[in-house]
């Protein structure tokens, strides 16, 4: 038999929320959906970071980017900007920010393994 799941950000399996942000999270299946949306001002390293003893991110992102705009900066120097309507994908290695005075708001697809990650930071 067919099954079909429904769900909402609205009432998400779970929060997490962080001085200027928060993440909700989705289970489907084998998948866990993220909405991050973080105010200008955010930045991973001074609102997440610090409170896991890291200067980077060791987490990989797959997403997309619904609005607002931010800059990935890459361990080795290289910076990108995301804006509304980019899918992206960042390897661990990494810090970010918002950029802009609108809020930062991306849907981040996980596998079961990046979740385990993601807990961690």
């Amino acid at each position: 038999m067919l099954e079909v799941i429904l769900k909402r950000f609205e009432k998400p399996d779970e929060i997490r929320t962080f001085e200027k942000g928060r993440f909700e999270l989705v289970r489907l299946g084998g998948m866990t959906i993220g909405r991050a949306t973080y105010e200008p001002g955010w930045k991973w390293s001074v609102h997440v970071g610090r409170a896991v003893g890291a200067k980077s991110c060791a987490v990989e992102h797959i997403g997309m980017v619904l609005s607002g705009c931010a800059t990935a900066a890459m361990d080795d120097g290289r910076l990108f900007e995301m804006k509304a309507g980019d899918v992206f994908y960042i390897a661990p290695g990494h810090d970010s920010w918002v950029v802009g005075d609108e809020p930062y708001v991306s849907l981040h697809f996980l596998g079961a393994d990046a979740y385990a990650s993601a807990k961690k930071g």
